[in-house]
């Protein structure tokens, strides 16, 4: 017997959100490894169009300029989303499953709203490496590190997304008066980050005042899936947000 055609209501019907228990992945990931990645060889070889529908190229002021480094399983930067839809954001997840679970959440979040969650995406790499081959010189108004790996033993706090020299390819991207949020449930990290960032040249952490009022802030606390259970098991926020000089 031949196969059934699809139905016209089969073919339209919205994709399912992704089941996070299929994608389940350690939390730790060594970044300085040789993992496996594509990756332009220059910001002007990256095919931005391939990740966001409609996406204009020749147009200045469409080019992405939120990114959500260490993305997880992409709760903040749906959030970004939503919070921000005439601009684009970017996550960038170094875990294979994890950034497939984010790709694939968007994909089914675009089919059950047609014309929204456009202006997010997400790809695999490895930031702490390829950052300058995906965004030019002063190309980004803000970037999120929240709840990065902690790397707890002092040989491998190399390994931590935040320190002296990443800092100078992060200003490199960043514009002028651009903003670094960064969240941490572990208080030395969280020193650690202030420590690094107010040593640095191009950065200055603004005022609590200037945090509070950011609209932003809220969402940083429980949007992300990590920040979320750190609400649920009443854990502690360490909080920073830094302006590019």
């Amino acid at each position: 017997m031949a196969a059934m055609a699809p139905s016209k209501e089969d073919e339209t019907t919205a994709l399912s959100l992704p089941q996070k228990r299929y994608y389940r992945q350690r939390a730790h990931s060594n970044p300085i490894a040789d993992h496996c990645f594509d990756y332009p060889a220059r910001p002007a070889d990256v095919d931005w169009s391939t990740l966001y529908p409609n996406y204009d190229s020749c147009s200045p002021t469409k080019l992405v300029e939120f990114a959500d480094i260490g993305c997880g399983y992409g709760g903040f930067l749906v959030a970004l989303g939503e919070m921000f839809p005439d601009r684009i954001s970017i996550g960038m997840e170094i875990r294979v499953k994890v950034s497939d679970y984010v790709m694939d959440r968007i994909k089914a979040l675009r089919s059950q709203n047609p014309g929204k969650y456009n202006n997010i995406a997400c790809i695999r790499t490895n930031a702490m490496k390829y950052l300058p081959n995906y965004f030019v010189k002063h190309q980004l108004e803000k970037m999120f590190f929240l709840y990065p790996d902690p790397h707890f033993k002092k040989a491998k706090h190399k390994w931590r997304i935040i320190n002296q020299a990443l800092l100078s390819e992060y200003a490199y991207v960043l514009r002028k008066g651009g903003l670094v949020y960064t969240m941490t449930d572990v208080e030395d990290l969280h020193k650690w980050i202030v420590k690094h960032m107010e040593d640095h040249p191009l950065f200055e952490r603004i005022s609590s005042e200037e945090e509070a009022n950011d609209p932003i802030t809220p969402k940083l606390y429980q949007s992300s899936e990590e920040g979320a259970k750190v609400v649920r098991n009443k854990g502690s926020h360490f909080l920073a947000i830094f302006r590019r000089l």
